[in-house]
């Protein structure tokens, strides 16, 4: 007869605990029960005896991995095992001896348009060059920026050999004239018009991108969008989101209110006013904005890479309509789906314990040496001993390696990574580079470590 566990969760958690028990196909069979909190990782021993009333036939109760308390004394007085799951959730596939399932990113429902926004500055060539790479790392619609008072004379061109390759295209201008000329040229979309330039819409057929006639006039937005409608034409609406301080909380605000008042009209969010003009790393900023995306059902952005920080924008805003639509569709938060957003930290930086290193040293019997880290520091050891630090100028003098440049070198760049690593909160293992998520494309090397040189390099595509 098959084991009955019971499932003990918080209301956060139970709806992805049931998905994965049931995606499991267990042997066992399993009740799952919602203990009255929100949050599963403040469920405590004492707690549960006070809530559990009914341990519902199990012949094991599974709690919380972070649940905190003596399990012993709870198990005694609840006459059965009560035992700690694992930690994240994402891992009890593994906890009972599964294959972890990976979480299918391929599918997604937000439209990058990347904006190259110097276009009438830049040859042909150079554009379609750029088109390719934005393409490449997840651009739905090159965006044709135009700038003001500046001729633009082979327009026309770079939207034909856009085309012509395939391209989906908008024209990004508050110019009439610019419109009317992209549009005719065969454009896709345009950006921007508002109430008192609807009439370039009947000129062409690119859909229109439509703004406020002026900035925070959601009144002249609610007319534009009731004559589209009422002339059947496809529109995309943009409330305009502004900077930090200069009023970023009161643009998304006019966001939900926009989608409150007309839920099914298709929206688009500049989200370049936020990741290009404020100077911290990009790609948090992008989980966020596709976030709220994801929650108001806006499925097109458009995304820059002018700034030198912002240099992966468009890749980690792919990334980040990825990891949303899939936290979406499982009902779930956007927690353990993909790590390609964590450039510089980790979920479970440090697998092993000083203890565990510490035992690990102890049963190594040849001359090589192993690095590792753990929460206290940097720990190198071999067959004649174990050493740690946090600083790796203090190992040196005690690896008596003087007289080999090679391994010298060698345990130079492998201690210089662990140092990073612990200083930041990110998994170091030995003879592999660091990860850095989206943030860059990762070199990945492999070392011989008899003879502590590279053997192989490739180029690994970050997720």
């Amino acid at each position: 007869m098959a084991e009955h566990l019971l499932f003990l969760t918080g209301k956060l958690a139970e709806k992805q605990l049931r998905n994965i028990l049931e995606k499991m196909q267990p042997e066992f069979t399993y009740t799952v029960h919602q203990l009255g909190i929100k949050v599963a990782a403040l469920m405590t021993a004492d707690m549960i005896g006070r809530r559990l009333q009914d341990t519902m036939g199990a012949d094991r109760i599974i709690v919380p991995g972070r649940c905190r308390g003596d399990l012993d004394d709870l198990s005694k007085e609840l006459g059965l095992p009560v035992v700690r799951g694992p930690e994240e959730l994402k891992d009890l596939p593994q906890y009972f001896g599964k294959a972890a399932q990976k979480p299918d990113l391929s599918h997604y429902n937000v439209k990058i348009f990347a904006e190259i926004v110097d276009a009438p500055n830049v040859s042909v060539d150079e554009v379609l060059k750029r088109a390719h790479y934005y393409k490449s790392v997840g651009a739905d619609v090159i965006d044709i920026g135009c700038l003001p008072s500046t001729d633009f004379p082979h327009m026309e061109d770079i939207i034909y050999t856009l085309k012509q390759e395939g391209f989906t295209v908008s024209i990004d201008s508050l110019e009439a004239d610019d419109l009317l000329r992209g549009g005719k040229a065969g454009a896709d979309y345009m950006l921007s018009l508002h109430e008192s330039t609807l009439w370039i819409a009947d000129e062409v057929a690119a859909t229109p991108i439509i703004i406020p006639e002026k900035h925070e006039d959601l009144a002249s937005l609610d007319r534009a969008i009731e004559i589209m409608q009422a002339k059947n034409r496809d529109f995309i609406v943009d409330p305009i989101l502004d900077p930090l301080h200069f009023g970023f909380t009161d643009s998304v605000v006019r966001y939900h209110t926009v989608r409150k008042k007309h839920p099914t009209i298709e929206m688009m969010m500049g989200v370049g006013n936020i990741t290009e003009l404020t100077h911290a790393d990009t790609a948090g900023m992008n989980a966020l904005l596709l976030g709220v995306c994801s929650e108001l059902n806006i499925n097109s952005i458009l995304a820059t890479q002018v700034s030198k920080h912002a240099c992966r924008a468009v890749k980690e805003a792919d990334l980040a309509r990825r990891i949303m639509y899939a936290a979406k569709q499982q009902d779930t938060l956007p927690k353990h789906i993909d790590a390609g957003l964590m450039a510089l930290h980790e979920v479970s930086p440090f697998p092993y314990s000083w203890e565990e290193i510490k035992d690990l040293a102890g049963q190594i019997k040849d001359p090589n040496y192993r690095v590792q880290i753990s929460s206290e520091g940097i720990h190198i050891f071999n067959r004649d001993g174990l050493y740690s630090a946090v600083d790796p100028f203090e190992l040196y003098p005690k690896l008596k390696v003087e007289t080999d440049g090679g391994h010298a070198f060698y345990l130079g760049v492998e201690l210089a990574r662990a140092e990073i690593a612990w200083q930041l909160g990110k998994r170091f293992t030995q003879d592999q580079s660091l990860t850095w998520g989206c943030a860059t494309d990762q070199l990945e090397q492999t070392v011989d470590l008899h003879t502590f040189k590279p053997v192989g390099t490739t180029l690994k595509k970050s997720s």
